[in-house]
């Protein structure tokens, strides 16, 4: 469910003060019945598991590799387009506090063109940078009012000029009609089967 930017900006995160020149794209809540203060890491942990086991749904699929075919012939994914230390622009990993500082700052997230950023126990934080644009995905646990907790998710973009604003507007249609509610269904599906899926899994992990 797509949810007011208001709903990402008025909540204390600390992405706020790592990256308050980024303007927040898109706000998405997904829903985890039963959930409770400290079960994030159980529905990312949940979620990498599905994406795994899971192909997303052959549509999507479709426009992704349609978008890294388009990449890779046009070069919008090329190193010297994406982070530091040769990149375009350098990792939001070096605006980090030192009580952000992970182990596991700057990593790559495995199956996606991300690396991480941080984790807390209701918010986690990765980014990807290429020729169109330098972008964060952030995904808070937020309470709902009635004892239960939700996953939202907060994309926060820098454009890379006229050609990323160009690129962002174009797959605008393409986000909001099939990527979000594709990831809804699969993300939603996920904390349900969460015990089935981390069966002799660390969720920390």
């Amino acid at each position: 469910m797509r949810i007011p930017v208001a709903a990402h900006t008025e909540q204390p995160w600390r992405i706020h003060e790592i990256a308050p020149d980024f303007r927040v794209l898109d706000v998405w809540a997904y829903r985890a019945p039963g959930s409770g203060p400290d079960d994030l890491a159980t529905m990312l942990a949940a979620i990498r598991a599905a994406e795994s086991r899971k192909p997303d749904p052959l549509l999507v699929r479709f426009l992704f590799a349609v978008r890294w075919k388009l990449g890779a012939l046009f070069g919008w994914d090329d190193p010297e387009q994406g982070l530091a230390a040769k990149g375009r622009v350098s990792s939001l990993c070096e605006r980090l506090p030192d009580d952000l500082r992970q182990p596991q700052s700057g990593t790559p997230v495995p199956g996606i063109p991300f690396v991480e950023l941080y984790q807390l126990h209701n918010e986690h934080a990765i980014e990807l940078a290429n020729k169109t644009v330098h972008g964060v995905a952030h995904h808070g646990w937020v309470p709902t009012g009635d004892g239960e907790y939700e996953l939202r998710m907060a994309v926060l973009i820098k454009a890379n000029g006229r050609f990323g604003r160009a690129y962002m507007a174009a797959i605008a249609p393409f986000r909001y009609l099939v990527v979000y509610p594709a990831m809804t269904r699969q993300w939603e599906r996920a904390w349900r089967d969460r015990a089935e899926l981390l069966d002799g899994v660390d969720s920390r992990s």
